[in-house]
This record gives C-alpha cells, structure tokens and sequence, in this order.
C-alpha cells in the first residue's frame, strides 16, 4: 500500500472521529465527574471497542447487518436503550468534589465496560466502515494487508481523540467546583447521552 491510499483515509478518519458522537459524550461525562485517573480507562474502553467494531465489520458483520432488517434493528435498540441507561444514570449523579475519592460504583473496570459498550453496540459504526474502507483500498495490492492497516490506523486515531477529549474535560474539571455548576454538567451529558439514544433507536438505513 502507498502513502497516496494511505494519507487520504489517515486524513478522513481523524476528521470523522474528531466529530463528537456518543463515545465522545461519554469519555467528556466520565472525565469531568472523575478526573484525569480514569482517562486512560475510558480511552482503552474506547479503543477496545472501535477494535471490535471494525474487525466485525471486515469479518463479514457489516454486509450481514446491511441486509438484515431484523438483525439491525435488534442491535440499534440494544445500543440505544444502553445509551439511554447511561443518560439516565448521569443525569442522577450527584455533584462531587474534584478532591473527593470514587467509591465502587465508579471503579475502572465498570467505565472502562461502559466506554467499550457504547463504542462496539453501535451497527452504524459497522455498516459505515463496510462502506468506508473499500474507497481507499488498491486494488493492485493485497486486501487483507491494507485493511489491517487502515484498521491500525483508524482505532489510533480514535483513542488519540478520546483521550485529548478526556484529557481537556479532566482539566476543565478542576475549575468546576461548585456542587451546582457539576449539577449542571452531568444533567447537560445525561441529556446529550438520551438524546443519542432516541435519535439512534429512530434513525433507518439509507435503504430502508
């Protein structure tokens, strides 16, 4: 594979997951609730699941769930009552101190479930890189090669991304004292987050 396949699709996915989604709104969530000790949690979360996405989606998931109305539809609700969940769970937290420690209901290995979930139950994302992928892939050189190279690439740049977002949101935290100002904050996300759900469980398929 040249740099002239490669430059295009390392150019269009970094602006692609620049774009604030649902995992973005999370990792922003998590980071001014709990500061910068659980960024890298909740960016390997990320990581993880935009892994498993898009090896789905090469392995065949994406043009299975393309045809499949009924398949679709069950994993689009998944994610969207998931996200729905996590809104509703945000919007309910209570304001905390940035000195105040996390108890169990914030330990690692449940942000870092929360962040993996909401990357990996997403059939847009799958059926998106079905579509993706291919304009960038040259047809005179090996398939496989340059799609685990672009795959590399792609789940690079989106933990880079997540984690400057998490990075930025945990400093902001810091200025963000006030037990009003951090109600606030988590009712905006939580609100943002039910918002991803709804639109996700209406949103249809091009070809529907």
């Amino acid at each position: 594979m040249t740099l002239a396949h490669w430059l295009p699709f390392a150019i269009a996915s970094a602006i692609l997951v620049a774009i604030p989604g649902p995992t973005v709104l999370l990792v922003i969530s998590y980071a001014l609730g709990h500061g910068r000790r659980f960024a890298l949690v909740t960016t390997a979360g990320v990581a993880l699941g935009d892994l498993t996405s898009m090896t789905a989606s090469m392995l065949g998931l994406g043009v299975i769930l393309a045809a499949s109305a009924a398949l679709f539809t069950a994993l689009k609700w998944v994610g969207a009552a998931y996200l729905i969940y996590l809104g509703i769970k945000l919007w309910r937290a209570p304001a905390q101190a940035p000195d105040t420690p996390d108890t169990a209901e914030t330990r690692t290995s449940r942000i870092f479930a929360h962040a993996f979930a909401v990357t990996a139950l997403n059939p847009k994302s799958i059926i998106f890189f079905v579509a993706f992928v291919p304009q960038f892939i040259d047809p005179h050189v090996a398939a496989t090669s340059q799609i685990v190279a672009f795959e590399a690439t792609f789940v690079l740049l989106g933990t880079l991304n997540a984690f400057c977002y998490a990075m930025l949101a945990s400093a902001a935290r810091r200025a963000i004292r006030s037990p009003r100002v951090q109600r606030v904050v988590n009712r905006t996300g939580g609100t943002l987050l039910i918002g991803a759900g709804i639109f996700a469980a209406t949103w249809k398929k091009a070809s529907a």
